[in-house]
């Protein structure tokens, strides 16, 4: 079966052709996979990171602290 596509957003072609081109494998094969993952078809499901391996390990830092601090202060002027 073959299918033509029309108006791939920019973003989407340039995403695929990469891609393509890191994995070593053409274009229509990306795409391919990517649809077959989209419509849920894959063998085996995308895993999703949920980031638990990184969740409490934030360091306390003075200096970024303070910047956050500085950034988070409102200028009343602005808000006239």
């Amino acid at each position: 079966m073959q299918y033509t596509i029309r108006n791939i957003p920019a973003a989407v072609d340039t995403l695929l052709r990469h891609r393509a081109k890191e994995e070593g494998k053409s274009l229509n094969e990306i795409a391919l996979e990517a649809l077959v993952r989209g419509i849920g078809l894959a063998a085996s499901p995308l895993q999703q990171r949920d980031l638990a391996d990184i969740a409490g390990t934030w360091k306390t830092d003075r200096t970024t602290d303070a910047v956050l601090t500085e950034q988070r202060q409102i200028d009343p002027d602005l808000w006239r």
